[in-house]
């Protein structure tokens, strides 16, 4: 009898544990106010930016909607909040954002020392640097004691300083607040390069006349730049539903579901595998707190993975850039989502 009350008296104290660790405080909030809260860029073309109607536009507000979509069952109950690279972690830290989604590089420091956490990796990138089409410079190593600009409180800062520290290079860096201060300096000349993600000096160059002629992107890339979505760290609720709102977009392109047809796909004869994916029985929306059909409602409203990538950043987009390693796994990317099981 003894051992009973034991094994018994251990197991509540285990789901007590886990259901104090599991649930958190952002989900609650987020539907007490009926919004999700999305940190974005000021203004940054394929990623966030607010288009001619003042509709904010790209693939991370996408991903934003696609969240909302997923916890409230409407993807346009969302408020995007615009935030410069410094003010990013203190607006999450300081719960102004329930998310943020600000073309943001996963590292350790991030996750440890602020008290983050990445959900995932919505976007592979690499830094890069821009110079113009009239300079001799055709590679890093030709940058050799120029003046480089950078955004504040970005990985390039240290990715700047690693890279040419290894390589014996000089150079002096203009280190500037805010995205549209670096812009400034770099097309009036304060500096002859400017280092960045390759994706976002490649949407910088859409807002410049002829961008593409007067200026070059190096092809040269000098480091890893995984963005994703970024969470405060401790709400364990809320961190598992913004991930599985990411593997819900890469295992919709795997299936072949789609905007157009997914909610045909509801009501045909469904594999085992769409079955899941489409959580029929709604066992996995129940679990994860998400709205009725979650991942209906996520690709209904925005499409799944590849769709966001080619209306924003790729073939029907201006920027057109290659997906490379943001292909599916099964087409030699790095795309890749956990079982729906």
């Amino acid at each position: 009898m003894k051992v009973i009350i034991s094994a018994t008296a251990a197991l509540l104290l285990f789901m007590l544990f886990a259901t104090s660790s599991w649930g958190g405080e952002t989900l609650p909030r987020v539907r007490s106010k009926g919004v999700v809260r999305c940190g974005v860029s000021e203004g940054l073309p394929g990623f966030s930016m607010k288009d001619k109607n003042g509709r904010w536009t790209g693939f991370d507000a996408d991903f934003c909607r696609a969240v909302a979509a997923a916890t409230l069952g409407d993807p346009e109950k969302i408020v995007f909040v615009a935030l410069s690279a410094s003010a990013r972690f203190p607006a999450l830290l300081n719960r102004d954002i329930d998310l943020l989604m600000r073309n943001t590089t996963w590292t350790l420091g991030r996750e440890v020392l602020l008290g983050t956490a990445f959900a995932g990796v919505l976007y592979y990138d690499g830094q890069g640097f821009m110079v113009p089409s009239k300079s001799k410079v055709r590679k890093v190593s030709d940058l050799n004691g120029a003046t480089i600009c950078v955004e504040r409180r970005t990985t390039h800062v240290e990715g700047l300083a690693d890279y040419f520290g290894q390589q014996g290079l000089r150079y002096t860096p203009l280190v500037i607040e805010t995205l549209p201060d670096v812009k400034t300096a770099f097309f009036s000349g304060r500096c002859q390069a400017y280092t960045s993600d390759r994706s976002q000096l490649a949407a910088v160059l859409m807002d410049v006349p002829e961008g593409p002629r007067r200026f070059n992107i190096l092809p040269d890339v000098i480091s890893k730049e995984p963005l994703g979505p970024v969470v405060k760290r401790g709400d364990e609720e809320w961190f598992t539903l913004v991930k599985w709102v990411l593997f819900s977009l890469i295992e919709a392109e795997e299936l072949g579901i789609t905007k157009e047809n997914v909610r045909a796909a509801k009501t045909a004869s469904m594999g085992p595998a769409v079955k899941r994916f489409l959580d029929a029985d709604g066992k996995f929306g129940k679990a994860l707190g998400a709205s009725p059909e979650w991942t209906v409602r996520i690709i209904g409203s925005v499409g799944n993975y590849g769709e966001i990538f080619d209306r924003n950043l790729g073939s029907e987009s201006a920027l057109n850039l290659e997906r490379g390693l943001n292909r599916l796994w099964n087409k030699g990317g790095l795309m890749y989502a956990p079982p729906f099981e």
